[in-house]
């Protein structure tokens, strides 16, 4: 009953500053990641609206991608709570992995990044109340495996969202700062439409397909409604990054919705591939902001192998 009540008052309490009528089955997480453990789906995300969030990351969990109960954290709903964990505030952009029989939480609060693990995916995660070191802000983790060695793909706050790579320590305390390399910055025409002072590339996800790595991320600031997802591709782990041609493939003409981006990959029973993602509440309000997925396939093209989005599969994610 505790979970629900969690639910509702979160419901409650953004409806009353938006003074708009939500959809009591929408999930609204922003910065959405899908978790695969043992048959079951974990859904977690950014909780509402990164103004008023602050208490940590909901769960929720699905076996069949269409019907998710929630929240469902071993903390009232929670799988990270505020005080067993690093952080105050600016509790964003979650991603789950597990490692060596431990599940982590890697994520940002107070705009620094974190690691966390615990038992279960459902938590509770907790740390040393610890950030991993850095000399700048630095938000939106990834962590990604590959010949037995860990990479940490961030975003860097410095002359705007900048993404980063590094590789990790074995035990996953720290970056290895000598392998610090810049990846992806805001550039082309549909990566900053509105020409800003502080460009945004943010959300890095990576995978990795005969022997080409895959980089995904979003562009434009979150609130902008022409935030968008593209990709670029590389023979390394570190680059260098050759953006696609086929930029944004996912964008708000492509599914019909505002400020569509920053998510994650993952597969499902089948061997599918989805995004999950984030869309702006409704054409005049971002908050909050949706959950939702969409099918991703591999197509050939006149320039080879294309990450391409399959629009008609993009659906919001819903508790009934």
């Amino acid at each position: 009953m505790k979970y629900w009540t969690s639910a509702f008052l979160f419901l409650f309490f953004v409806t009353n500053i938006y003074g708009q009528e939500l959809d009591e089955d929408q999930i609204y997480l922003a910065d959405p990641t899908i978790f695969e453990d043992n048959g079951t789906f974990y859904l977690y995300g950014t909780k509402g609206d990164p103004r008023i969030e602050g208490e940590g990351f909901l769960v929720y969990k699905s076996k069949d991608l269409k019907h998710w109960e929630g929240p469902v954290g071993a903390q009232e709903g929670f799988a990270l709570k505020k005080g067993e964990a690093y952080g105050t505030k600016g509790f964003w952009a979650p991603q789950i992995f597990k490692f060596k029989d431990m599940y982590y939480l890697a994520y940002t609060a107070d705009e620094n990044i974190a690691i966390a693990k615990s038992n279960s995916p459902l938590g509770p995660f907790e740390n040393e109340m610890k950030p991993l070191d850095a000399q700048v802000k630095q938000i939106d983790p990834f962590v990604f495996f590959d010949h037995g060695k860990v990479y940490m793909y961030h975003v860097r706050l410095q002359e705007g969202n900048r993404i980063f790579v590094a590789e990790m320590s074995e035990n996953l305390t720290e970056m290895k700062t000598e392998t610090l390399q810049e990846a992806i910055n805001a550039e082309a025409g549909w990566e900053d439409t509105q020409k800003v002072e502080w460009p945004v590339a943010e959300g890095p996800t990576v995978l990795k397909k005969d022997g080409l790595y895959y980089l995904i991320y979003s562009a434009n600031d979150f609130r902008n409604p022409d935030y968008a997802v593209g990709y670029a591709t590389s023979e390394t782990p570190f680059g260098p990054w050759e953006k696609s041609t086929e930029n944004p493939i996912l964008h708000k003409e492509s599914i019909g919705e505002n400020g569509s981006g920053h998510g994650d990959v993952f597969t499902d029973g089948s061997g599918k591939m989805f995004y999950v993602f984030h869309t702006h509440f409704s054409d005049e309000n971002v908050h909050p902001r949706k959950a939702a997925i969409v099918e991703l396939q591999f197509t050939n093209s006149e320039e080879g192998e294309i990450l391409d989005v399959q629009k008609e599969t993009f659906r919001f994610l819903k508790q009934r």
